[in-house]
């Protein structure tokens, strides 16, 4: 019994290794199977992704959402705007009124008479290439093409109709969809454009080659006045503008003459009509100034406003915005009319006060002072007129030329150079007295320095290519039925050239640097900086000691008549300056010798700014009134 209850010895031995041989079953199933996944793993890896068809869904127009605000989030429209006013009780508040006088609309580097390829610092009177933060957005659409950039063949009637439903609709972008749009946004703190070239706002948009009819601007965005205040608009245009707070039309100022544009645009936005008893009495631009309805600010409340800028057959286009503040006098002009302030989100600058200045008729508008409706408190309230920008002369410091002279010996002494004479330096002592000395005695730094001090004679040349653009400036319809000529348009492109004409190497660097200047028409003392550019040369025989370049801006000018004057351009004048490698002066060319005389504050002047012939920088000048 004993025996048969113990186990084999040969079925315990066998025990421990039939466990490991299963182990080693298992361990080699499970590394198989993971060589198998690592190798698909990394086969998948490298297959290519094809994507899968794209699935056509049905497209759906969704509707925004409309969200409710709470009252005491934010006050309602009705708290912001006092519509209409009774004529019974106008009489009282219609009195000759305004503050300041203005002058002209200039180009600091923006249109009609003086126009460069645009960029972001460019300021025109249709705005600015950059947001400051105040302003209202434009956006540019030509009726004449669709979206897609094709010409289309559209009608006065055809136009005035699409701006009309534009308005209907509340000003809804969405309406315009098939119009055209300027890639291009300009940002604007004003909308004072005075009598110009119908031409100049797609230009100013960035599409030169689009024709000066059936085009319009639409600027948004919000203003706000830091007090309760209660003002109208007053406006006029030729052909279009038209004024809207929180989506309702307050001013129609288009023009109420040929072509019923006033007329139609009121009937868009329900009948509008001036309820003003002296609106379209005074001139302003082309035409009379409409007056529009009261509007109510609410301290620190923002409120849309909506801004169209429009042209029609073509021509000539001023669209001009001001404002009255109920119960405020300001001074007249001498049609007894009120000079009044335009409107304004931000201070002008002098650049965008020279584009407006320059077309502007002295006394029909005042471009410093009134409101500002921004949210910036240092731009609240009046202002007065900035004094022109105008710096004495002050006499340069004789120079000393007396020099530290330094001989390879070790020895230094003062004197002042006087001229080379073959391997010698002939210097001149403090007590007067005349020594020469030989070149090879002073140390390298001196050597270069008599070098410097004695440059070869340089011829010097200014050259100016112009090339007529007439055919550029495309007429409308209308305007080839009025039989309108087109201006002089000429494009200029500037350039020097320096040779050196002395036999004695120079081979040290030089600065080239010119200056093209225009004068404006209207005033034989107002002058413009075409352009301006430097170019670095060293005279060897490799390049035959000469070196000629132009720059790279071409300027366009036109020349043409507005209000029975000519506007525009023409050239004057140059001055070429070369510099050494100490920064001074050796050799000049100028057109008139005041332009050297004052060389210095030309210098401080950028391409577009007017000067006088002293060189301090200036208004241009308006025209006088027609009237």
């Amino acid at each position: 019994m004993k025996r048969g209850s113990k186990k084999p010895k040969s079925v315990v031995k066998g025990a421990p290794s039939g466990f490991m041989i299963s182990i080693l079953i298992h361990v080699g199933a499970f590394a198989l199977a993971g060589a198998l996944v690592v190798f698909n793993v990394v086969n998948k890896e490298e297959k290519k992704f094809v994507p899968p068809k794209p699935v056509e869904r049905p497209k759906m127009k969704l509707k925004k959402p409309k969200v409710k605000v709470k009252k005491d989030s934010k006050p309602r429209s009705s708290e912001r705007i006092v519509t209409k006013v009774q004529k019974a009780n106008m009489p009282e508040i219609y009195l000759p009124e305004m503050s300041g006088i203005g002058d002209g609309v200039g180009t600091g580097g923006g249109y009609a008479g003086f126009e460069l390829m645009p960029d972001l610092s460019t300021v025109t009177a249709f705005g600015a290439g950059q947001s400051i933060g105040s302003d209202l957005i434009g956006t540019f659409y030509d009726f004449k093409r669709r979206r897609n950039g094709a010409v289309y063949d559209i009608s006065f009637e055809g136009f005035q109709e699409q701006v009309g439903k534009f308005i209907k609709s509340g000003y809804r972008p969405s309406t315009l969809a098939g119009v055209y749009r300027s890639e291009r946004k300009l940002y604007a703190t004003c909308f004072m454009v005075p009598t110009i070239l119908s031409s100049a706002a797609p230009s100013a948009f960035g599409e030169p080659d689009c024709g000066g009819w059936s085009w319009m601007c639409h600027y948004t965005g919000e203003i706000v006045y830091p007090e309760d205040i209660t003002f109208r608009f007053v406006g006029q245009a030729d052909d279009i503008l038209v004024v809207a707070i929180d989506g309702e039309m307050v001013l129609n100022a288009s023009w109420n003459g040929w072509g019923n544009t006033h007329e139609l645009l009121s009937i868009a936005a329900g009948g509008w009509q001036s309820t003003a008893t002296k609106s379209r009495q005074y001139k302003l631009g082309n035409k009379e100034a409409e007056y529009g309805d009261w509007v109510t600010l609410k301290a620190g409340v923002p409120v849309k406003m909506d801004v169209l800028m429009g042209e029609g057959p073509g021509g000539q286009f001023d669209g001009m915005l001001c404002v009255m503040v109920k119960g405020v006098e300001y001074e007249t002009n001498i049609q007894q009319g009120p000079i009044l302030p335009m409107f304004k989100t931000a201070l002008p600058s002098h650049d965008l006060l020279d584009v407006i200045y320059e077309w502007l008729v002295p006394g029909e508008a005042c471009l410093t002072n009134g409101p500002v409706f921004s949210d910036f408190g240092e731009n609240y309230g009046k202002v007065n007129a900035p004094a022109e920008e105008i710096a004495e002369d002050m006499p340069e410091p004789a120079a000393d030329p007396m020099h530290i002279w330094n001989l390879k010996s070790g020895q230094s002494f003062e004197g002042e150079f006087i001229t080379a004479m073959g391997d010698k330096i002939v210097l001149k002592t403090p007590g007067g007295k005349q020594v020469k000395i030989l070149k090879s005695d002073f140390s390298d730094e001196d050597q270069k320095f008599a070098v410097l001090s004695d440059p070869p004679d340089f011829s010097v040349d200014f050259i100016k290519t112009s090339t007529a653009k007439t055919s550029r400036y495309q007429l409308s319809p209308q305007e080839i039925d009025w039989n309108s000529l087109p201006p002089q348009v000429n494009d200029f492109k500037f350039g020097a050239r320096v040779r050196q004409t002395g036999a004695r190497p120079y081979n040290h660097e030089l600065r080239v640097e010119y200056f093209a200047i225009g004068q404006q028409l209207l005033d034989d003392n107002k002058f413009i900086l075409f352009d301006r550019d430097s170019e670095t040369f060293t005279p060897t025989t490799d390049n035959k000691r000469m070196m000629e370049f132009k720059g790279e801006r071409v300027v366009e000018t036109k020349v043409f008549p507005i209000h029975e004057s000519m506007r525009g351009y023409k050239f004057k004048g140059h001055l070429v300056l070369v510099w050494d490698e100490r920064d001074e002066i050796i050799a000049y060319r100028a057109s008139s010798e005041w332009l050297y005389e004052h060389r210095e504050k030309l210098m401080k002047l950028g391409v577009g700014m007017f000067f006088n012939d002293k060189c301090d920088r200036v208004y241009p000048t308006g025209p006088k009134p027609n009237y």
